[in-house]
């Protein structure tokens, strides 16, 4: 398993089987291409995430990645937010893993920065790299988001970061996420429900809208194959 691929399964909502795989995740994280310190730190996570209950690990996932929109895994969240050129952005990615013979599960979001990572352990590494120095800057504001919030995951984005270029400054990334306020506060929740509960127009959602509600979950299982 390469190191994208265990960094994307790692990024999923932890389903139970993810403990049936303990021993090949650890080998994965031991990765030579790593550097010995990011090696440590991406087996610290690992281990730490294998050895929390699954419950406690799934409600940790949530509380940090489905609460809000700052640290949403759906990339076009950050870039395109609810407006319509989201859903072009959408089918154009669909047609880029298309071309590839990557088939997406009828439920799955395109943009999923897991599903992403999936595809791209598939790809040449310098097309891989290609990818990610595009979505440099947003995973880079989730490592300090992360970080801000003193989240283990933090390690995972920092790492991508690295893989695409390593030439961004996390520390000012890092000053520009303590300064945000926060959107997973109960206040934020409630005010961005009371927005969003009642909203009339005069036409109904076509059929390119993205759903605003919880990410399904993806397959584990599936994520975690050779």
């Amino acid at each position: 398993m390469s190191v994208l691929k265990l960094i994307g399964v790692l990024l999923d909502y932890p389903h139970d089987e993810l403990w049936e795989h303990r021993e090949e995740l650890l080998a994965a994280a031991a990765d030579p291409a790593l550097s010995p310190r990011r090696r440590a730190d991406l087996g610290a996570f690992a281990r730490g995430l294998l050895d929390t209950d699954p419950l406690l690990a799934q409600d940790a996932w949530l509380g940090l990645f489905d609460r809000g929109r700052a640290m949403s895994l759906l990339l076009f969240e950050h870039i395109h937010g609810e407006s319509r050129d989201r859903g072009q952005a959408m089918v154009d990615l669909i047609a880029a893993y298309r071309k590839h013979g990557f088939e997406l599960a009828a439920k799955e979001l395109p943009d999923y920065l897991p599903l992403l990572l999936e595809f791209l352990d598939r790809r040449p590494p310098e097309e891989a790299r290609d990818w990610l120095q595009h979505i440099a800057n947003i995973v880079g504001l989730l490592a300090a988001r992360a970080a801000e919030r003193h989240s283990p995951y933090a390690v995972l984005f920092e790492i991508l970061v690295e893989s695409a270029s390593g030439s961004l400054d996390l520390g000012a990334l890092r000053r520009r996420a303590s300064e945000e306020p926060r959107d997973d506060t109960p206040e934020a929740m409630d005010r961005l429900w009371e927005e969003e509960a009642v909203r009339f127009d005069t036409q109904a959602p076509d059929e390119s809208c993205t759903p605003t509600g919880p990410l399904p979950a993806r397959s584990a299982t599936r994520q975690v194959q050779p």
